[in-house]
């Protein structure tokens, strides 16, 4: 496959895998669990099964400089927040609003891209953004919503995990010379895991709850879905496509949210919200197409 579309494409099957998350959270929480405790299984798991990975294919970690270090500590740093933040998002407001409180990302990871790197956005970033903003206020089914009397905490949280995952991404989107996806993923979910250790309930490691009940189930998808397959291939392919493309590209997230909250929990689609999830997914794949036509505009006017 050409790599200008495996890398987006990398990313986009990341990102669905963070969409199957909230849904997980929902069903643990329908279990008995606390938000809090799914949050930490998940973290706690996921770093335990990335030193295993590691311990089976490296061993040795690689050398790297204090500069690539930092970068994938703030990595990790900004993905253990992303987890707290939006968690006490889902916890103060119904699901469809938090999602699109989150999906904020999309533009606020494009203006990041451009403060750091001092440019005006692109026309096409533009277009994809709005298109972007419009299909995930339909396909949460914001319009439809009663918005009175929700907690203002939710609204912050979840501004607060919008911002935390651009962070997430502008980082990310750094390469670290030497460093393979398996050891750079090793060090994001420690890291990870002690910022989650700090806020959440570090007590479900300890007092044997994690690993003799349930829990230890959901920690392992959680786990799995939320930190091993998405960060080793964001790894991959975020530093190919940089943060402001790969923003754009997550917004894959939000239908697979909807579409794993329809078919687990049975909440209800309505024609509305399917269109929405069709416009998020177009503006998701215009940058990509365009600037693949504009690649093969420009070989062939080079050919002649």
């Amino acid at each position: 496959m050409n790599n200008k579309l495996l890398y987006p494409l990398l990313i986009i099957v990341g990102s669905s895998c963070y969409g199957i998350l909230s849904t997980m959270i929902k069903v643990a929480m329908q279990h008995g669990f606390t938000t809090s405790e799914a949050v930490t299984a998940q973290y706690a798991i996921g770093f335990l099964l990335a030193a295993v990975l590691f311990i089976l294919t490296q061993r040795k970690m690689p050398r790297m400089s204090g500069k690539g270090f930092l970068i994938i500590m703030f990595a990790g740093l900004f993905t253990g927040t992303t987890g707290i933040v939006y968690g006490q998002s889902v916890h103060y407001l119904p699901a469809s609003l938090a999602v699109v409180m989150l999906f904020q990302f999309t533009w606020i990871g494009v203006l990041l891209d451009c403060l750091i790197h001092r440019r005006l956005p692109k026309r096409m970033e533009v277009i994809s953004i709005i298109i972007l903003i419009v299909g995930t206020i339909l396909a949460a089914g914001v319009l439809d919503a009663d918005l009175t009397g929700l907690d203002w905490r939710g609204w912050v949280f979840g501004f607060a995990a919008a911002f935390s995952f651009a962070c997430f991404m502008q980082f990310n989107s750094k390469p670290v010379e030497g460093v393979t996806p398996i050891s750079r993923m090793l060090i994001m979910s420690l890291f990870a895991l002690i910022i989650v250790s700090l806020f959440q309930s570090p007590e479900v490691m300890v007092n044997g709850k994690l690993f003799t009940t349930d829990l230890l189930y959901f920690g392992l998808a959680l786990g799995f879905f939320g930190i091993i397959f998405p960060i080793i291939l964001f790894s991959i392919a975020v530093p190919k496509v940089g943060g402001a493309t790969a923003s754009i590209l997550s917004a894959t997230e939000l239908p697979v949210a909807i579409i794993a909250s329809v078919i687990v929990l049975g909440e209800v689609l309505t024609p509305l919200q399917v269109f929405g999830i069709i416009l998020v997914l177009g503006g998701m794949i215009l940058p990509t197409y365009l600037e693949q036509r504009k690649l093969q505009l420009h070989t062939k006017g080079t050919a002649h």
